[in-house]
């Protein structure tokens, strides 16, 4: 047997659908940043907890004004003399 839908039928189910997805939309928006600094923390913890020691130790060196430090020396690149000749050329129109 073959049964047609009704106006209030398809109103109520767009109802519900509506409210479904704007309640998980609200829902979200309230734990998305908890879920997200949960994740950050346990990360950290997973990876040894490298960023936090850095910050500590970046908060704790105190400089002088004026004061310059070398952490690393730069990389040198040596050049390759025996690349070839440079030749000039000229348009030819």
């Amino acid at each position: 047997m073959l049964q047609t839908a009704s106006a209030t039928g398809i109103l109520r189910t767009l109802l519900i659908i509506l409210l479904i997805y704007y309640g998980v939309k609200i829902i979200t928006r309230i734990f998305a940043p908890l879920l997200l600094k949960y994740a950050a923390k346990k990360a950290s913890q997973h990876f040894g907890g490298t960023y936090g020691e850095f910050q500590k130790q970046q908060q704790n060196t105190t400089k002088k004004e004026g004061e310059v430090t070398i952490d690393k020396m730069p990389n040198t690149k040596t050049s390759n003399k025996d690349v070839g000749e440079y030749v000039d050329y000229e348009e030819i129109d």
